[in-house]
């Protein structure tokens, strides 16, 4: 499975979350004056069909008309997945694209052609509060063409505070300090690290959320991975497989991990049975419908490195709004208000009453409430410290659909981190030349 369907797994599990996905579709009612002679304009605003972000898109749109009421919304909806990519594409490419549309940001947007399709919102007063993480998948040289809409995520590890407080440990900031914590919980007769392959998509982990550590020590890895001058046979890509082996071959992984599923590791952690999760942020929604009562006991940190200073949070970025360039005069200025309100205040606070953070919005002009789970406020840490950075799947077009395979081969001990590894560089390797990119 590729990161993206990773990204889009977990959703599916969270449950309605404003993290990724679009607003779903529906109607808002009402046709309307599109011209300029002061009559009401009508934007049409398009994003996938998920059942999960219809909660939002109702009161957001309902709240826009209502501080502008001479704009109506109209929605349409599109396929999730590839269908809905290739839809997007097409739109764009026969000018039949929305005034508006939701949709990733990273690699999958910059496969748009941005500079040729999209309006350029660096102009907008919004775009100086916004993170500048953010603001790097979704722009180009030439402009910065999307605006954010949810919260971003992170990858990490999910712990049981509890257990750590009891034992007297420390968050780990280097590898050999996580594994001599690990010795440690293990010792106690809890399980120190928690892997569901039961759910074979959970043990990409290690892997993908070591990515910030591959770019902290050199910073374009990705645009070198993409030209095909990087590898994950060897370092510094090689440790999160190396990591996947290790825990493995020293035991410190709960005997049921070979059937054990994300619900099972997710009560494991609320319970104490288990004390470290490799897992996305976003599963603290989860845990609020499953154990709500653990929730305050969960914290996280990211996956450590060799050395501290490298170690960083890998950050999936939220989704974009963006506007494409058939879109004009009165219709343009109405796209560009729409926005700009889902990233005002008012436009936060629906997204806070209709969903769960899965972790820190990406522009200042948005908080998050007060009651969210304590470990949001762990991730937001690595913001602020300028530790963190996006997955991989936000820098490069490079995937391959066999990850989550590979992954549960090294993590079982059935191959080596060296083997796994090379597999996964050939399994890139023909999406890579169906994306026509040089060098493959």
């Amino acid at each position: 499975m590729s990161a993206r369907s990773l990204t889009t797994r977990l959703i599916a599990i969270g449950g309605a979350t404003v993290l990724i996905g679009g607003l779903a579709a529906c109607s808002s009612g009402g046709s309307a004056d599109t011209g300029s002679g002061g009559g009401k304009v009508q934007i049409t605003y398009q994003a996938d069909n998920s059942p999960a972000t219809a909660a939002t898109a109702k009161p957001l749109i309902a709240a826009f008309e209502k501080a502008n009421p001479d704009i109506t919304v109209k929605f349409d909806t599109r396929p999730q997945g590839t269908d809905g990519d290739n839809l997007v594409k097409t739109q764009l490419s026969t000018g039949e694209m929305a005034d508006v549309f939701n949709y990733n940001s990273g690699s999958l947007m910059q496969a748009l052609n941005p500079d040729n399709t999209l309006v350029d919102l660096t102009d907008q007063k919004w775009a100086k509060d916004v993170d500048p993480q953010f603001t790097k998948v979704v722009s180009t040289s030439k402009g910065m063409y999307g605006a954010p809409f949810g919260t971003s995520f992170g990858g990490g590890v999910m712990y049981n505070k509890k257990v750590y407080e009891k034992l007297g440990l420390s968050v780990p900031t280097t590898w050999d300090e996580f594994i001599s914590n690990s010795e440690k919980i293990k010792d106690s007769g809890v399980d120190p690290i928690i892997q569901t392959y039961g759910d074979t998509w959970t043990s990409q982990l290690f892997v993908l959320g070591d990515f910030a550590n591959i770019t902290a020590q050199q910073k374009n890895w990705a645009t070198q991975y993409t030209k095909k001058k990087e590898s994950y046979a060897k370092e510094p890509a090689l440790a999160g497989f190396e990591h996947l082996a290790e825990v493995k071959d020293k035991g410190l992984v709960n005997e049921d991990f070979a059937s054990a599923t994300q619900a099972n590791g997710l009560k494991m952690l609320a319970d104490g049975t288990g004390a470290q999760y490799p897992m996305l942020t976003n599963a603290i929604s989860t845990l609020q419908q499953d154990s709500p009562d653990a929730v305050d006991d969960i914290g996280a940190f990211a996956l450590p490195a060799e050395n501290a200073d490298d170690t960083k949070l890998t950050i999936w970025e939220p989704n974009g709004l963006y506007i494409p360039k058939t879109s004009t005069g009165d219709k343009l200025a109405a796209a560009k208000k729409f926005i700009a309100f889902a990233n005002s205040s008012e436009g936060c606070k629906v997204q806070n009453d209709t969903g769960t953070p899965g972790g820190p919005y990406v522009i200042s002009t948005c908080t998050l409430p007060g009651d969210v789970p304590p470990m949001i406020g762990d991730l937001q840490k690595y913001l602020d410290d300028g530790k963190a950075s996006p997955a991989l799947e936000f820098l490069s077009p490079i995937k391959g659909p066999n990850l989550e395979k590979i992954c549960v081969q090294v993590g079982s001990g059935i191959s080596s981190a060296a083997t796994g590894a090379k597999q996964y560089d050939q399994d890139v390797v023909q999406q890579a030349q169906q994306l026509g990119i040089k060098g493959w």
